[in-house]
Parts: C-alpha cells; sequence; structure tokens
C-alpha cells in the first residue's frame, strides 16, 4: 500500500483520520504526516485499522491523552469505483504471477470471486462500510466525506489542523478496462447495499455528524 503510513492522530486537534484504502489516503498521509502526534504505521495490519477495533483498543488509549472523545474523519469512495480501483491496482507488472495479481484476469472475473463465499487472495478486500462501521453496523465516523468531495476534505483538515496544504498523488493504479456486465452491477449494488447507502447520503462539502 505504499512507504507512507496510515491513522494519524492529531491529539490537540482532538481528531484522528483513518486511512480508508484507495481513497487518496497516502496523499494525505504525505501532506500531514509531519504535523500529526501519532502515526500507525509498520505493524501489519494496523495502519488500516477499521473504526470497530479502534474502538476497542485505540480510543481509549488515545482519550487518556486528549481528555475526552476525539472526532473521526474518513473518506468513501464511489463503491464500484472503489473496486475498480483495487482491480487496476492489482495489475500493477510487480504484481504479475503472485496470487494477488489481477494482471490476467477480467473485471467481470474480479467481481464475480468478490462476490463470492471464497473469494481467491486477489479478491479478498472487504467493504468501506464495514471498515468505517461499529460493532453493531453503524457508521462510527464524525466526519465523512466522498471521495469525490476531496477539496471538502482539504478544506476541512484546513480549517482543523490550522495548516495549509496542497495533496500529490501517489499509488496511482495502471489503466485497465472496468466493464461490468449489468448482472453483475446489479448484484454488486445488492451485497454493497450499505456502502451505497452511505455514499448516497453524502452530498459534496458536507459530513455526518
Amino acid at each position: 500500500m505504499g512507504k507512507y503510513s496510515k491513522m494519524m492522530v492529531f491529539l490537540k486537534e482532538k481528531l484522528v483520520f483513518f486511512a480508508t484504502p484507495k481513497t487518496a489516503s497516502t496523499s494525505i498521509e504525505m501532506a500531514l504526516g509531519t504535523t500529526c502526534d501519532i502515526r500507525i504505521s509498520k505493524v501489519p495490519n494496523a495502519k488500516h485499522t477499521p473504526y470497530r477495533k479502534y474502538q476497542r483498543l485505540l480510543e481509549p488509549f488515545i482519550m487518556s491523552l486528549t481528555g475526552d472523545e476525539p472526532d473521526t474523519v474518513a473518506v468513501i469512495r464511489e463503491p464500484t469505483e472503489w473496486l475498480g480501483s483495487w482491480y487496476r491496482y492489482r495489475s500493477r507488472a510487480e504484481l504479475k504471477g503472485s496470487k494477488n495479481s489481477t494482471a490476467d484476469i477480467s473485471f467481470d472475473q474480479f467481481i464475480e470471486s468478490y462476490l463470492s463465499d471464497d473469494p481467491k487472495p486477489f479478491a479478498r478486500i472487504g467493504s468501506q462500510a464495514k471498515f468505517m462501521s461499529d460493532k453493531n453496523g453503524d457508521v462510527g465516523m464524525s466526519h465523512l466525506f466522498r471521495y469525490d468531495d476531496i477539496d471538502g476534505l482539504v478544506r476541512f483538515l484546513q480549517n482543523r489542523i490550522g495548516k495549509q496544504f496542497q495533496l500529490g498523488r501517489a499509488n496511482q493504479s495502471p489503466k485497465a478496462e472496468l466493464d461490468l456486465s449489468p448482472k453483475l452491477r446489479i448484484e454488486l449494488k445488492k451485497i454493497l447495499a450499505p456502502d451505497y447507502e452511505i455514499y448516497d447520503r453524502l452530498r459534496p462539502a458536507t459530513d455526518i455528524d
């Protein structure tokens, strides 16, 4: 997922940035990594810590430093587009021949495996809704922005942290065809209904309280 760390904690501002994979989180970290107080980075499976695990394991420690419950912020991408980004990212040359490579399969095959009861390694991705929800399935984020409203996120972070910054580009995926059969598209929207519900209720430059 790139050489940069992901989850960032800003103690004075009482803010935790969650790194939803494939939503420009590395670019955000590159811009603010030296500003935050804590970075969850090199611990395996920790840098993309989901909300429910954060709430159970990390939030009590962070609250001991901030004095009360910090706000949380994350980004959600249009769900099918999000999967397309994973598909393209795993098609890059350095993965070819590995079990995680999508170089020799179609997007339809990728989605078919993702939707199956036993996805192949290249399609074991999870969902954004699960990433940002608590154990009861409720969205846990204080502030949530759509990927197509990155400018809104940047304005929010600039105001909250008091630092002006611009985003660079990192972890760009190779180009690839993302044609999906109508049948699979319908099935995918059904399975990812929680993701679409979260995404669709947001509007650019707004957030969830």
